[in-house]
């Protein structure tokens, strides 16, 4: 293996390895996820705009890629770091290696780091600022590049995610066409609520869920005005998962302000970060994050756990909520975090994890049935 790649991070930590995908010098806050499976999810989901993700598990890569297990129209990585990636995947579905994949995306990938010592340094000082690049750089060069990249506070970076106009999506799951236990299950009927998502970097696997809970999915640019929404005549608001800080879309956050008081409002992750934004909360950044499918959560109203499939660097604060408007309905077990909130009066609600997974368990499914049943409760 040739050294010819290098990971370098603000606190001077140079980690040498090898290129496996696109040559070039790529910047973005250095994250890892502790999924075993799923690296082409995870390369595409839009969550990770701005963000050099590293895979705790070793191998890397061993049922290539294909056209079906994409969560955009293609990587949205800043970089990807491997300890070893598979030349040789073997998986009937597979159209060539990941590496081929993410170099004929422009994305630069090492492998030969040793991610497990990468993870324990994340973990003790926190995600930070890196450069990952190829070719004959020092370590003094790439260090400052790392130092000189402005990092996620405060900075918008869903407005280089969204949508460039609305579309619809009608596209579900191979399941089934709706949910079992949804209202109006029966196959071939139309699908009775309609849903205006804002796509603040959406995953495609939940628009699918939704279509599986029995909706017809409108997708709207992030700026979009409260009342441009209602001029849809939507049966209920999704407020989808995305990258960045949340305190940098305050026109967002407005949006919802306004629609919270007219229509049945779901929100997952930036999308939950948004809605405690608009009841008047704070959020601020966890020290290395949530990313993986394994992590633990509790229903505070069942007392049920589930297994959940997580992906944010920021938090809602729940102590800067009015309890007496919204009720906390979820908690990671791991540090007790907020993992859901709820509104006492209104017919809002929403998590912090993914429960449309992909990749990871299927747990919380459930949740967009709630979100149908929400809608169909309020229509006459």
């Amino acid at each position: 293996m040739t050294l010819n790649a290098a990971l370098a991070l603000e606190d001077g930590r140079v980690f040498r390895g090898a290129s496996f995908a696109a040559e070039g010098c790529s910047v973005g806050e250095i994250v890892f996820n502790t999924s075993m499976s799923g690296y082409q999810e995870i390369s595409t989901d839009p969550s990770y705009h701005g963000q050099i993700v590293a895979m705790t598990y070793p191998l890397i890569g061993n049922y290539g890629v294909n056209d079906e297990d994409v969560e955009s129209d293609g990587p949205k990585v800043a970089g990807f770091v491997v300890r070893e990636h598979c030349r040789a995947p073997s998986n009937w579905r597979s159209k060539g290696t990941f590496g081929e994949w993410l170099k004929a995306h422009g994305i630069v990938a090492v492998e030969g780091i040793d991610t497990r010592a990468l993870t324990k340094h994340i973990r003790t000082g926190g995600a930070k600022r890196s450069c990952l690049a190829t070719g004959d750089w020092s370590d003094r060069d790439l260090i400052e590049k790392a130092k000189a990249w402005p990092g996620l506070i405060g900075r918008d970076l869903v407005k280089e995610v969204t949508c460039p106009k609305p579309y619809a999506w009608s596209v579900g799951t191979s399941r089934s066409a709706f949910e079992p236990g949804t209202r109006n299950p029966q196959p071939g009927t139309a699908r009775p609520h309609h849903v205006v998502a804002y796509d603040f970097g959406a995953k495609r696997s939940i628009l699918k869920c939704l279509v599986d809970a029995g909706c017809r999915v409108t997708v709207v640019h992030a700026s979009a005005t409260a009342d441009e929404v209602l001029a849809l005549k939507p049966d209920g608001v999704f407020l989808s998962n995305g990258p960045g800080d949340p305190e940098g879309v305050p026109y967002a956050i407005e949006a919802t302000r306004k629609l919270v008081q007219k229509l049945p409002v779901f929100g997952i992750c930036l999308g939950h970060q948004i809605l405690g934004l608009a009841f008047g909360g704070k959020t601020y950044k966890l020290k290395f994050g949530h990313r993986g499918g394994n992590q633990p959560v509790k229903d505070l109203l069942t007392g049920k756990v589930e297994i959940t499939s997580q992906n944010h660097g920021f938090c809602v604060d729940l102590k800067t909520l009015n309890p007496d408007e919204i009720e906390t309905t979820h908690v990671n077990l791991n540090d007790q975090t907020s993992e859901g909130l709820r509104h006492r009066k209104l017919p809002v609600f929403s998590v912090q994890y993914h429960p449309e997974a992909s990749p990871g368990p299927h747990d919380a499914r459930h949740l967009f049935k709630r979100f149908a049943d929400m809608m169909a409760e309020r229509k006459p």
